[in-house]
């Protein structure tokens, strides 16, 4: 497998243009996000250049635009204010090496080959958590919308202090909130290709605020530092490891799943395989180096990503083409950033706030499946009061057991005993032939299905009444995977009967089944004999072996008489 990711000239023209149009998109989204983050809008442009640039170079998804995303600046914002809390003074450089834990977290995850399970979640969880990922930012942005700081304590913080909010509320500020907010959702869909609403919004914002709201105090981002970023050393206290650790798996988990959404995404618009290990390393490398270089964290970002590929984006030379664009911004535009409100970038974030909601899943849930629902009702709620890691801990936790409980009801219908050909559909004629010859001293226990754990009650209960009989055939025809508690339970059975001295067969037992057989040293203990392909080469053993029982007990009872 190539190191870097797949970079090509022969769309040029397209690629460029991707990756400029992706780069107007991302000024105004890396300036709201690393303000709403609480690092500052310079960490919010270092963000989307670095994570944006090695995620580009290194990541497996040639059209994937990456940069600090709205569900990564959610948990970014809790990160910062709890270590600020912990360590006012190393708070912030904290932050960024949590940062870099992450990345480091994500190289692993790759390295592991991690990438194809990180996105095998119930839908019911994964929109469960991307709505209160909405909802907490859309609560964060309140204060900002408002005219004023957010304030400590996240979601519960700012609900407790909204009535004081609302009661000092400034007009001028909130207005332009308002008035962005406004022009994102309402500008046509039909331009938005030729022109992203965020940065009109932006420039259009910022003028306002300039000539109509001149003579009043509009709070402002302020200049930001240009030229390259410092570099920031990783920082941490024996007592605020494990915290720093717990953080970081957050953010690596969360981008794992953002960018690896993001690729499917691009994967089905360009009709082009995507590596989900590649970009989980890309996406690793991306995030280490934010973090030293004092950004905050990042991920795929479906609306760049989106944007690039109807802009005629094809290989990783547009995301290459963006992070140069925004690094020149970085070094030289610094002070054309300083008189950006803090309340357009306010009414921007609550937008993507709005938009990570899953509104489609919400309104019909209900009617979907009432325990889906209860599952992402459960994840929402645990998202926003909780914490992420528990919500979806949880959500799957719940998600699979209910699944494995409707698995193994399906299962357990598998699993049944046939002694007489009358209502044995699935018996061949054949088959019905030698069963109604044996006159039901043979008991075939058919399985069918992949037998994992639960269906070992099913075999236990089968176990616990099967009629009488004096040959055994264990039918495994249907058994893709033969889980360690159902095998046990199977081998219970067949060892009872090979003490009653029962003739026990096997059939259809191939591959992972027969391992698992012979692991538990049944193979060994029957006859090679008894070792068939098929069902009905058991039955045909198994007849003859009954007819030679019957002569012999024939011959026995004859000899006795003449005697």
């Amino acid at each position: 497998m190539p190191i870097f990711n797949e970079i090509r000239f022969d769309n040029l023209r397209g690629d460029l243009f991707g990756g400029v149009t992706a780069a107007i998109i991302a000024l105004p989204m890396a300036l709201a996000f690393g303000v709403a983050s609480g690092a500052g809008p310079a960490a919010g442009l270092y963000g989307a250049v670095l994570v944006g640039l090695f995620a580009a170079l290194f990541g497996g998804t040639p059209t994937l635009i990456s940069e600090p995303t709205g569900p990564m600046t959610v948990v970014m914002t809790a990160v910062i204010a709890n270590l600020i809390a912990a360590n006012p003074e190393q708070g912030m450089a904290m932050a960024f090496t949590v940062v870099m834990l992450a990345g480091i977290f994500q190289m692993i995850f790759g390295a592991l080959k991690l990438g194809h399970y990180v996105t095998m979640m119930p839908y019911t969880v994964i929109s469960g958590f991307m709505t209160g990922i909405g909802v907490i930012l859309v609560v964060l942005q309140l204060g900002p919308f408002l005219g004023h700081a957010t304030p400590p304590g996240g979601v519960i913080g700012t609900f407790e202090a909204l009535p004081a909010l609302i009661a000092d509320i400034q007009p001028a500020e909130t207005a332009l909130a308002v008035f962005t907010f406004g022009l994102i959702v309402l500008f046509p869909k039909r331009l938005r290709r030729l022109l992203p609403p965020q940065l009109l919004a932006l420039v259009v914002g910022t003028l306002v605020s300039l000539f109509l709201f001149a003579n009043m105090d509009i709070r402002q981002i302020g200049e930001i530092p240009t030229g390259l970023p410092a570099l920031h050393m990783p920082v941490f206290t024996a007592a605020q490891w494990q915290l720093m650790v717990v953080d970081a798996a957050v953010l690596a988990v969360l981008g794992s799943i953002d960018a690896l959404l993001t690729s499917v995404i691009a994967e089905s618009m360009t009709r082009k395989e995507h590596s989900s290990n590649k970009e989980l390393f890309g996406q690793g490398m991306g995030n280490l180096a934010s973090g030293l270089f004092g950004g905050i964290a990042g991920a795929g970002a479906t609306m760049g990503t989106v944007v690039n590929i109807q802009a005629g984006g094809s290989s990783a030379l547009s995301g290459l083409t963006r992070a140069l664009l925004l690094l020149i911004v970085v070094i030289w535009a610094g002070p054309l950033t300083a008189h950006i409100p803090l309340a357009v970038l306010a009414g921007i974030a609550l937008k993507v706030g709005f938009d990570i909601i899953d509104w489609s899943f919400l309104k019909r849930a209900h009617r979907v499946s009432s325990k889906a629902a209860m599952i992402m009702y459960g994840v929402i709620g645990l998202t926003v009061f909780v914490d992420l890691i528990t919500a979806v801990a949880l959500g799957v936790f719940v998600a699979n057991v209910l699944t494995i409980e409707r698995m193994v009801r399906l299962q357990s219908r598998s699993v049944k005993t046939i002694k007489h050909s009358d209502g044995a559909d699935d018996l061949t004629r054949d088959e019905q032939t030698l069963l109604e010859q044996a006159k039901g001293r043979i008991l075939v226990f058919e399985l069918g299905g992949p037998l994992i754990f639960g269906v070992a009650k099913a075999i236990s209960r089968q176990h616990a009444v099967l009629p009488d009989h004096e040959v055994l055939i264990m039918d495994f025809t249907g058994v893709p995977v033969l889980g360690v508690s159902s095998s046990l339970a199977l081998e219970k059975m067949i060892l009872e009967d090979l003490e009653r001295r029962h003739p026990v067969f096997v059939a259809g037992a191939e591959g992972d089944v027969m391992q698992r057989l012979e692991t538990l040293g049944l193979i060994d203990a029957l006859p090679a004999e008894h070792i068939v392909r098929t069902r009905q080469q058991a039955l045909e053993i198994a007849t003859r072996l009954l007819e030679d029982r019957s002569n012999g007990g024939s011959r026995q009872a004859g000899q006795a008489a003449v005697a």
